[in-house]
């Protein structure tokens, strides 16, 4: 066999995999069945201005030891995740803090004021046992939050009115008592100045790399191209759905470049009225702090119903789901040389700090497991 690893997906938990295994002398190919490397986070330059493809990608973490590990691939800006959310013609700050309730009821003014406010509302449509995520929200913020910034929002996310949706899908949502809009509580927080990409790409610097390459377009062929390999695609396609399909929602995506210096003043604005189809519109100029260029590209995102061959976005973890994913993560224990991780193959929704977490704990696993 030519090759010690074989690694399926050049996403993070991929590059990360590569390069580290490259580092103790491992000779690793790469295989990905898109044109770019960078999965869900690679950025492309479009009249210089990098735009996230795939929807925003804010790195943010509290652990330094992780923060510390992906500056080494680039120098980041100090950009603070501050989005806004737009109810009819109605503009808030986000996540809900002090800017929001004072924008919301004219005669809050303090915390206390909007204490006293939430805890009425909350008072007043409390239901003891919450059957779907509407009569969980409502518990947990009052119904004004509810119907203006969640309830169109989250119907538009996940397909289905929120009375029809789990209550589990919202276990908590922050309220902030402070003038605070950053959205995130890490220590650590930035983008990539000049984009995503060039950290992939110094990942896999001097390693072999397939692009529009399926794994399963000539199974055989790439599995006898390793000793081991490394799967980041789905799960259930890995063991060709023998329990069958795992859920997931997915999105699309239409960019638009605008013939203005600044089209919304803020890298992310929500759409919370259900009326507009979309949920979110990114400007990506925002995300580096550009005040030069003349134009700008924006992004409206739209979430839509998967189907087999779209994107798999946002896993629905369900009970059903879960139960399922259970019964490929068994049968996934039981192989042998194949070692299946990452967002997909773990059928988890994972933020990018913990999907380094996760690739360097993993290598750490076979470090040991090669002494």
């Amino acid at each position: 066999m030519k090759y010690d690893y074989l690694i399926v997906g050049a996403g993070l938990y991929g590059a990360i995999c590569a390069y580290e295994l490259s580092k103790i002398g491992k000779k690793v190919l790469v295989i990905e069945k898109r044109g770019h490397i960078g999965g869900n986070i690679y950025t492309e330059n479009i009249i210089g201005i990098n735009v996230h493809k795939y929807g925003a990608h804010i790195f943010h973490t509290s652990n330094e030891e992780i923060w510390n590990y992906i500056n080494k691939f680039a120098d980041f800006n100090n950009f603070i995740n501050s989005p806004m959310a737009r109810y009819k013609n109605e503009i808030y700050n986000m996540p809900f803090n002090m800017n929001t309730f004072t924008k919301l009821w004219k005669d809050v003014f303090t915390p206390d004021d909007a204490i006293k406010k939430i805890e009425e509302e909350k008072r007043n449509y409390y239901v003891s046992n919450p059957k779907n995520l509407e009569e969980q929200a409502i518990n947990l913020v009052g119904i004004t939050i509810y119907q203006k910034l969640i309830k169109g929002y989250t119907a538009k996310q996940w397909g289905k009115p929120c009375n029809e949706l789990p209550s589990f899908i919202i276990k908590r949502l922050p309220v902030r008592f402070t003038f605070d809009n950053n959205y995130f509580n890490d220590k650590f927080q930035g983008i990539p100045i000049g984009g995503y990409t060039q950290i992939i790409e110094k990942m896999l610097a001097g390693i072999d790399i397939q692009l529009n390459t399926d794994f399963f377009s000539n199974r055989k062929k790439y599995e006898s191209l390793a000793e081991k390999i490394i799967y980041t695609g789905p799960i259930d396609k890995f063991f060709e759905y023998k329990y069958g399909c795992l859920e997931y929602r997915s999105l699309s995506f239409e960019t638009e470049i605008i013939d203005s210096s600044n089209f919304q003043g803020n890298a992310v604005i929500n759409y919370t009225d259900y009326n507009i189809p979309f949920t979110r519109i990114i400007e990506h100029k925002h995300f580096e702090f550009d005040t030069t260029s003349s134009k700008t590209v924006i992004t409206r995102e739209y979430p839509t119903t998967w189907k087999e061959g779209s994107e798999p976005f946002y896993p629905i973890n369900d009970d059903k789901n879960n139960q399922l994913y259970l019964k490929y993560e068994n049968e996934a224990k039981n192989l042998k040389n194949v070692y299946v991780g990452g967002r997909l193959g773990q059928y988890k929704y994972f933020d990018m700090d913990k999907i380094i977490f996760e690739a360097l704990q993993f290598i750490e696993k076979i470090k040991i497991c090669n002494k």
